[in-house]
Parts: structure tokens; sequence; C-alpha cells
């Protein structure tokens, strides 16, 4: 059964610093490896290699040239340089989109190794004793537990950080506006209209040098982001653990990427082992950074199956207060679950956005996430996946 001591010593056991290509995200992986050994299972591993070029430099080029563009569309400089200035930077930009497009195969830059870990465990029917007739892989339907294994630390929080890539987005979109305005429809108040585009710009030139200034450390212990999510997938794993818990219409999966916070690294790469899955009926939980309260993102247009558990969430017996996500774009945040979705699969993501204040940061500690929670939490799961189950 859900052990709340199990789940505060697997947070407080994966609770320190463990940066994507680290050692010490090695010893993560490594500490995760052996408890699954403890549980007689034999846990697969997916090696990878990838670039910090995506998640580290590629945003500066683009905020730094972004801004030196709208200088000087702004200020109008020399009409010579605004063309040529102008060309090179678009075809930078081209340049990066087209090799951004697969961020996990770059090979510019730092490259560094992670890996991926998981065990999936398949569908044995109640009625029999082996694994003889099991289901045809092409009509199986799976449950994918997802959580990242490693942390990070920056100068600035996740929520300084959405907050300034929200600044430099709209403070662009204003000056573009003024910039046509100046230039094309009321030339004749160009001087105005210069005063009044000083102070976007200015928000800009604060919002980019904030985005330049911001580095990547390993000095956060990610309790929050992502111990939280560790701890709730080890405890779901080590109740389905026993046989006679299993599902009667779904295998199992219980995934531990690697290099989450350096641009989504791992999931992009064990999407490659997914590619026989049935988006359609299969089902994805996506653990990422849960302290105190609990938000749920389900997919955005609903299947009836996510919307079936969606709503046994909401009225559970546990006594847990679901907080609905008020966003519906998720503007200057990604994660796993989030690739996932834009990827076509279905699921629901799990999550606290009160805590975005101590994430990436030192502040993210053992003591801002409630471990009767995460028992509650998953316990919920549980109960109502064999409701569902019985009902498919």
């Amino acid at each position: 059964m859900i052990d709340e001591n199990r789940i505060k010593e697997n947070l407080e056991s994966f609770s320190f610093p463990r940066l994507s290509g680290t050692d010490d995200e090695r010893k993560a992986f490594n500490l995760a490896f052996k408890k699954l050994e403890k549980l007689n299972f034999n846990p697969l591993s997916q090696e990878f290699e990838f670039s910090t070029f995506y998640a580290r430099i590629y945003p500066k080029i683009v905020v730094l040239s972004g801004f030196a563009l709208l200088l000087m569309l702004f200020l109008n400089f020399i009409t010579i340089i605004i063309p040529i200035s102008s060309i090179l930077i678009l075809l930078l930009w081209g340049f990066l989109f087209t090799i951004t497009r697969k961020p996990e195969r770059i090979k510019i830059g730092k490259k560094l190794n992670s890996a991926n870990l998981y065990i999936k465990l398949d569908l044995i029917p109640k009625n029999e004793k082996s694994e003889i007739n099991k289901i045809d892989c092409n009509g199986e339907k799976d449950i994918l537990f997802f959580c990242h294994l490693d942390s990070k630390g920056q100068w600035f929080s996740i929520l300084v950080r959405i907050r300034v890539a929200r600044a430099w987005v709209f403070s662009s979109l204003t000056i573009i506006i003024i910039i046509v305005c100046k230039n094309y429809i009321f030339m004749s108040y160009s001087l105005l209209l210069y005063i009044i585009g000083a102070f976007p710009m200015v928000i800009n030139l604060i919002s980019t040098i904030f985005i330049l200034l911001n580095a990547t450390n390993n000095k956060s212990k990610g309790a929050i982001d992502n111990a939280s999510g560790i701890a709730c997938v080890l405890e779901l794993l080590n109740y389905y653990s026993n046989p006679e818990f299993r599902l009667n219409h779904y295998n199992l999966w219980f995934v531990f990427t690697g290099a989450e916070e350096c641009g989504t690294m791992g999931i992009r790469n064990f999407c490659y082992k997914l590619e026989h899955i049935n988006k359609r009926e299969s089902i994805i939980f996506n653990f990422d950074a849960i302290a105190k309260n609990l938000y749920l993102f389900p997919s955005k247009n609903m299947s009836g199956n996510i919307k079936s558990i969606y709503n046994a969430f909401l009225n559970n017996n546990k006594g847990l207060e679901i907080k609905r996500n008020p966003k519906k774009i998720y503007f200057g945040s990604h994660s796993d679950g989030y690739y996932l979705k834009k990827n076509k699969f279905e699921g629901i993501g799990i999550g606290d956005l009160e805590s975005c204040k101590y994430l990436h940061s030192i502040r993210d500690t053992v003591d801002k996430v409630d471990s009767s929670l995460l028992k509650n939490l998953c316990e919920m799961i549980i109960d109502n996946l064999i409701v569902f189950d019985s009902q498919t």
C-alpha cells in the first residue's frame, strides 16, 4: 500500500543538486536504478548525448538579435544599414529555426551525456498465470507515469524568467506597432511616437539584459522540482509491483527522464521509443513540481477518457482540493508533459503553480513539500484508475 514514510524518504534521498549532464545527475540516475532493482525489476535505460545550445544559448541569441533589429528600425539608422542588418538577422533566425525543430539532434555547443530510466509492466490478464496469450501489441493501451531526474539552479527564479519573457514579447509587439505608425501612418506625429516608443524600448532593453545575465548553476536541491515527482512515481511503481494490483486493460510505464531542465532532451529522445503507442487510447500522467497545492493540467481538447479521469480527480474522496489551471497558454514554460501534449499524447500534468517562486533556486528544499499531499495524490490516482479500468 501507499506509505507516506517511504515517500518522504525518497523525497529526501533525491533532494540534492543534480544538474543535467553532470555527475550529480548520474548519481540520481544510479540511485533510482538501485531502487527499481530492489523491487525485483530489471530497469531499462536509454543513454543519449545532448547539446546545451538549445536551452542555454539559443534564447539569448534570439533575444539579443531581436533587440538590435527593433532598435535599428525604431531609430531609423542609415537606410543601407537597416535592410542589410535585417536580412542578416532574418537569415540567422531562419537557420536557428531550422536546427531547433529537432533540438535533440543539435551538435552545436557543449555536448553532455544523460539517460532515461524506465520500466514497462506488460498487461497480464487476470485469468492467466503466465504471459501467454497477451494482447496483440497493435491493440495495446498504455498508462504512462513520467517524472524527471534532474534539477537546475539559475540566478533568477522561473517565475521571474516567465515575467521577463512576457515583458520582452509584449514590449516587442508594442514597438513594432509604434514603428509602423511612426513611419507609415502618423508620420506627422513621429516625434510624439518617438517619445511614447521610448518606454517599451527601455522595457525591452531591461528584459534583454535580464535574459543575457541569467545563468544556470548546480545549486538547487530540486525537492519540489522534481524530487516530488520522483517520489510519486516510485511509490506508484512500488504499489503496482504486486501483480495482483495490475490493471486489466492497460500496460503500465514508469519513466524517469534525464535532462528535462535542458530543453526537455530526455523526453524528446524517449518519444522515439513510443512511436508504436496508440496515442488516442493511452494516457500520460506527468508529475512535475508538486509542493503544497495540487494543480491539474489536462489536455487542451480532452478526450472522453481524459475527461472521465479529470472529473473523477476533481470529485475525489481523499479530501484533496484540486486547483484548476487558470491559464490557457503555457507561455514561457516547458516540461515533459507540455512536450508530450504537443506531440498529440493525451493525459494530465500534475504540479503546483504556487511553487514557482521557489523553483530553480536554493529555496527549493524538502520543507516546501507536503508528503501527505503526495500520499493522498497517489491513493487518488490508484483508486480512480481501478474504477476507470473496470469501466473500460
